[in-house]
């Protein structure tokens, strides 16, 4: 159907109810968008569904390995794998730091 809008995937798009990564502004309306900011892998970390650690893992993710930030939410970070080509939450003391 012509016009239609198609759904994205959120396991391999960054978009939730309440946030979308401001790529995906012209293809989703959300009520706030986020730049991502990179970030890489300083301790093998599992990638997980959900925030919690009883979440299931999508994948694990290794040391080297880029990990676009979206969000900081209790102690993890919510983002995207492009290595995966995966959406989800890993550990934020997996992460490195940006230097001052």
């Amino acid at each position: 159907m012509r016009g239609a809008s198609v759904p994205l995937d959120p396991l391999h798009n960054a978009v939730r109810r309440d946030l979308a990564d401001i790529r995906l502004a012209d293809r989703v309306f959300a009520p706030h968008y986020a730049a991502s900011v990179q970030r890489v892998v300083v301790s093998a970390t599992p990638l997980r569904t959900g925030v919690d650690l009883q979440s299931g893992d999508l994948a694990d993710l290794a040391i080297g390995e880029v990990f676009e930030v979206l969000e900081f939410v209790k102690g993890r970070a919510w983002g995207r794998s492009p290595a995966h080509d995966l959406v989800g939450y890993v550990d934020a003391d997996a992460l490195s730091w940006p230097s001052a």
